[in-house]
Formats: structure tokens, C-alpha cells, sequence
């Protein structure tokens, strides 16, 4: 478990309208699978990682990019560190806890539409197959 104090700076990819003080809660619809009731909040300490999840969450609102604090323990986000990527290259954590929303990155490239088409792809093969993107 890592503790919430760090100097890197974490991001959050989401449709929700959100503004600084803002918090960032378990508890809502899951962007993914069987879109559950998510027990954990999950954000990210590359820009890459947050593009693609505000491109596949789900919703109507404006593709949005915050940057957020943590602010409890976090832990490293086991559904692609131990499954897809070992050792964490994407840094994406995940908490129990809110995440404090304290800006949001104005300017970012989102990815090609094949690239996109590509991932919507795959995670609907997983879909098809029972497959949860997140099991927790």
C-alpha cells in the first residue's frame, strides 16, 4: 500500500463535469464489464493512461482529463499490473478512498480513431468472452 503523500502527479480520464475541490468517490457505476457498483476509484501517473480512460468511459459529457490527489492509500491497480503489464509500466493505482479533483489538463491529444476503434474492440471481445476489465 503506498500512502497519499507524493509529488508525482496523478491523473483521472472521465465524462464527468468536475471542478477543483471536487472528490472522485467509490461507489458509482463502473466504466467497464458488467459496469458494477465500483468498490475503488482508479487514476493514473501517465497522461496515456488517463487519454484512454476518458475516450472508453462510458457517459455523454465532454472527454475530460483532471489532475487529482490522492487522499488515503493506494495501491497499484491489480487488474493490469499483475494480468497485462507485470511491474506497472502504465503507473495506474487504485483506492478505496477519494480522490481530490485539483485541476484538469486543458490541452491533450486524444488517440487516432483507429486506435480507438482498436481498444473498443478489444474490450468488447472481452465482454463476449465473460471477461471483466475490472474485477474488483
Amino acid at each position: 500500500m503506498k500512502e497519499e503523500s507524493s509529488s508525482t502527479p496523478f491523473y483521472h480520464g472521465t465524462k464527468a463535469d468536475l471542478s477543483p475541490g471536487d472528490h472522485i468517490t467509490p461507489g458509482y457505476r463502473s466504466n467497464y464489464g458488467q459496469r458494477r457498483e465500483a468498490k475503488y476509484v482508479y487514476f493514473t501517473a501517465t497522461l496515456d493512461a488517463a487519454i484512454c480512460g476518458a475516450e472508453l468511459a462510458q457517459g455523454t459529457g465532454p472527454e475530460s482529463i483532471y489532475l487529482v490527489e490522492a487522499t488515503g492509500p493506494y495501491e497499484d491497480d491489480p487488474n493490469l499490473t499483475d494480468k497485462k503489464f507485470p511491474g506497472n509500466p502504465t503507473q495506474s493505482y487504485r483506492t478505496a478512498h477519494p480522490l481530490k479533483v485539483v485541476g484538469k489538463v486543458e490541452l491533450w491529444q486524444g488517440h487516432s480513431p483507429e486506435q480507438l476503434q482498436t481498444m473498443k474492440e478489444h474490450l468488447q471481445r472481452l465482454k463476449e468472452q465473460g471477461i471483466e476489465a475490472i474485477e474488483e
